[in-house]
């Protein structure tokens, strides 16, 4: 993202403030992953889809029309020890010229400035329970406020939490945010090809990972979730990650797994058989799923709303149980019971964007949202058939999902994952033939 793509946002976040208003986003918190070893900062998404700016510490204030400047960053000071140990910081010049502040103040005199510019605004719009630390120091300024009415001083008199606003406008992605998107998929894309290619039956799940980790980090990218790698019956349970059991001949091998770069992620899934060959009722079952989610793509269009693929997908799935006859009764009788969640008990996708479980309401009131041009979803039906006595043995331990990333269009479903292979003989020509 370039700097002007920031500013754009800002302006259109301040224009739905207005006058009066104030926005305060605080960045993300360092995490501690065992006593003094750090987590790899990744910073807080609002904070980072506002400001572009990615480090800890630091606080970004919006004001709309103020003549003083309408856009503050607050954040770490330059220090050459600390650098030394931690990295370059931008300091308070680098925020102004290279992040776009109108002015920037060292983080350690929030406590001084902030409750005075807040003292002029009339509300406040903050992401409330994000932070808990936060929360208690907002709390704190307003207390600070309050104890001064007697002398005049005047208090916010409206809290609006800022998720509405914010997370509306993240929903509906620019052309630079598709763009971005679209990379991150090919990176995820390269990766499944990658493990398609060097999966063999008496490998580990964990080598079969570690080929993710390298395509993903020869592309300064990293894992936007942690992967799924499932062989056989793991492949039935929906947020396996051990990923540590030895892959069998003739098993299914689910791989969900996806990467961040540059911010933006990617959610793939592909399902395949260990030695190169599905068998008949490994491939009854997938051509099931792969009906589904072609079903499903073809209802991401513009004017249908949000439940729209998943029920095309149910139809489908709900059909070919029936067929296969781990279903019984009218098709319209098992999708009103719900009779196939035994076998599919999730959606079939949800927003993505930043987050691979990306903000966004799926409802507007009590009706469901309708797909709009710059909306992107996952598309992900499945079927898990676990090792129940009551389905036939050949059957039992088939775990099918199959997962991509699609844009909404004015031309159709855009799916950005369309570079990797779904379909039986070109998965099978892939593992076999390279």
């Amino acid at each position: 993202m370039n700097s002007e793509e920031f500013k754009k946002r800002r302006r259109q976040l301040m224009r739905m403030v207005g006058q009066g208003g104030i926005v305060i986003l605080p960045a993300a918190p360092v995490r501690m992953r065992s006593r003094d070893v750090e987590y790899r900062f990744r910073q807080d998404s609002d904070f980072f889809y506002m400001t572009g700016f990615a480090e800890p510490e630091a606080v970004a204030v919006l004001i709309p029309g103020r003549e003083k400047g309408e856009y503050l960053l607050f954040c770490r000071e330059r220090n050459k020890k600390r650098e030394q140990w931690d990295g370059l910081r931008a300091g308070q010049r680098g925020a102004v010229d290279q992040y776009g502040a109108d002015d920037a103040f060292p983080i350690e005199d929030l406590d001084d400035i902030l409750p005075g510019i807040m003292e002029s605004c009339d509300r406040v719009y903050y992401t409330m329970g994000m932070y808990s630390e936060f929360d208690s120091r907002m709390a704190d300024w307003v207390n600070t406020l309050r104890s001064r009415l007697r002398r005049g001083t005047q208090t916010p008199h409206e809290f609006v939490a800022l998720d509405h606003l914010l997370h509306d406008m993240r929903l509906y992605k620019s052309r630079s945010e598709i763009s971005a998107l679209r990379k991150s998929a090919k990176v995820a894309v390269e990766a499944h090809k990658r493990a398609m290619r060097v999966t063999r039956p008496g490998l580990f799940e964990y080598e079969i990972e570690a080929e993710f980790i390298h395509e993903f980090r020869q592309n300064d990218a990293s894992n936007s979730y942690s992967p799924i790698v499932g062989g056989g019956k793991n492949a039935c349970v929906l947020h396996y990650i051990d990923n540590n059991a030895e892959l069998k001949d003739g098993d299914l091998l689910l791989i969900d797994a996806g990467c961040e770069l540059d911010y933006y992620a990617s959610d793939v899934t592909r399902t395949f058989p260990i030695n190169g060959k599905f068998s008949p009722e490994q491939l009854a079952v997938y051509e099931i799923v792969l009906a589904a989610q072609e079903a499903a793509i073809e209802k991401i269009i513009v004017g249908n709303h949000w439940n729209e693929p998943h029920d095309a997908a149910v139809k489908v799935i709900t059909k070919g149980l029936k067929k296969l006859g781990l279903l019984e009764g009218s098709l319209g009788s098992l999708i009103k019971t719900a009779a196939y969640q035994p076998f599919y008990m999730h959606r079939t996708g949800h927003w993505i964007g930043m987050d691979v479980h990306d903000v966004g309401d799926y409802k507007v009131g009590n009706k469901w949202r309708m797909l709009e041009v710059g909306m992107v979803t996952t598309v992900e039906p499945g079927i898990y058939i676990g090792n129940n006595r009551k389905i036939p043995k050949a059957f039992r331990n088939i775990g099918i999902r199959i997962e991509d990333d699609v844009a909404i269009s004015n031309k159709g479903p855009d799916i950005l994952s369309r570079d990797l292979v779904k379909e039986p003989d070109a998965i099978e020509s892939l593992m076999n033939d390279g």
